[in-house]
């Protein structure tokens, strides 16, 4: 073990005192404030989703050619459901149903049509 000496107290000023103090304070403002962020982040899951993601990214054999496009496809994948897009999809089931019934009707109509008119090639022979 060696035995330093202490240094000696270096001398500093009353203004570079409080110029060191006011920096410190600033650091841990900045300290805390990025402290309480990165609680937020991991509270509300975001962290554990970047976290999954980037793992999925790194355990991809061939991996993409852009590496923003997978990450923006696997979140957008698992981010709740935005209402709007809900109603979306639930207007668009609508309309399939409304229209297979309309598809369904024409077929009925085309064929009541066909028991009434003569065939298109009795039509040519008139």
């Amino acid at each position: 073990m060696s035995s330093a000496a202490p240094s000696p107290p270096v001398a500093v000023s009353g203004a570079s005192y409080a110029a060191a103090a006011v920096t410190m304070a600033h650091y841990k403002a900045a300290d805390s404030k990025r402290e309480q962020f990165r609680r937020y982040l991991e509270k509300s899951g975001v962290l554990d989703t970047l976290t999954k993601v980037l793992v999925a990214l790194y355990e991809e054999p061939e991996k993409p050619n852009s590496a923003l496009d997978f990450l923006k496809h696997h979140l957008g994948a698992a981010t709740p459901e935005n209402p709007e897009i809900e109603l979306l999809r639930l207007e668009l089931t609508e309309m399939k149903e409304k229209y297979e019934a309309i598809v369904e009707e024409n077929k009925k109509l085309k064929a009541k049509l066909a028991q009434y008119e003569p065939p298109q090639e009795e039509k040519r022979a008139e």
